[in-house]
């Protein structure tokens, strides 16, 4: 597949305007989701991993209860690329 290029951190802050709730800190894009159980938030997960899964390009994230966190980079590029871009699109989708 070939490594993504990693983006600059102006092309990152411009693309994060089309992505709501998205940060970028310490160099990763950075979301918190909540829901309204642990259900509602291991569903999403589910949801998200099988999309990562595909992508082959995986999160790094965190669940307690109802609240999932999210980053993203990607590692081999050593930054933020296009794909994490894709994948947090994907996740505010399923996130509804």
């Amino acid at each position: 597949m070939g490594q993504a290029p990693k983006l600059s951190e102006t092309e990152v802050r411009t693309q994060l305007v089309e992505l709501p709730g998205w940060e970028l800190i310490g160099g990763k894009l950075h979301r918190e989701f909540r829901f309204d159980d642990f259900v509602a938030a291991f569903s999403f997960m589910s949801a998200v991993a099988l999309v990562a899964e595909r992508m082959d390009h995986h999160p790094e994230w965190s669940n307690v209860y109802s609240i999932v966190v999210i980053d993203l980079q990607t590692h081999d590029s050593g930054g933020v690329t296009r794909k994490d871009f894709e994948l947090a699109a994907a996740a505010g989708r399923l996130a509804g």
